[in-house]
């Protein structure tokens, strides 16, 4: 059965399937921010993290991990390499000793400014692809909510 294995319409294509589209389109994404957080010192995880604090420093390890849908395990070593990197400082809360605190740093706060330029130079590096009015925006995060829907079986 090896010979009919590569045969046209023996099943689905690869070149057909939109979550290979979907995948090659994230690695595309990282290997271009791979390139712009150079700049920054941050891998692109790092960077999505420190877009969270910047938008809301204070923020618990678990409400961290539920707005980036990490979990503990890929949160824990990503937020240590900053904490080591002197971005941000982990403390248990006052209210709750049982939940985890991020803050962000001095230096954490001052790398805001540069990361400003990172969505300008990622719409110039899209150029035409950009969805300009939010319209793939848009239709991703339904893509997203169906998927997840589906996922969890509702």
């Amino acid at each position: 059965m090896a010979g009919k294995a590569g045969r046209a319409g023996d099943g689905p294509r690869l070149e057909d399937q939109l979550c290979f589209a979907v995948y090659q389109a994230g690695h595309a994404f990282t290997r271009l921010y791979r390139q712009v957080l150079a700049e920054l010192g941050l891998t692109y995880p790092q960077y999505l993290v420190m877009l969270v604090l910047w938008e809301r420093d204070g923020l618990s390890v678990k409400a961290l991990g539920e707005r980036l849908m990490l979990d503990s395990g890929t949160l824990t070593p990503l937020l240590k390499r900053l904490e080591s990197a002197g971005l941000v400082t982990r403390r248990r809360s006052r209210e709750d000793e049982r939940q985890v605190v991020l803050l962000l740093t001095e230096q954490g706060d001052a790398l805001r400014a540069k990361g400003r330029c990172v969505p300008g130079e990622m719409a110039a590096a899209i150029g035409d692809a950009s969805p300009a009015d939010g319209a793939l925006l848009a239709q991703l995060g339904r893509l997203r909510a169906a998927l997840l829907a589906a996922a969890e079986g509702d």
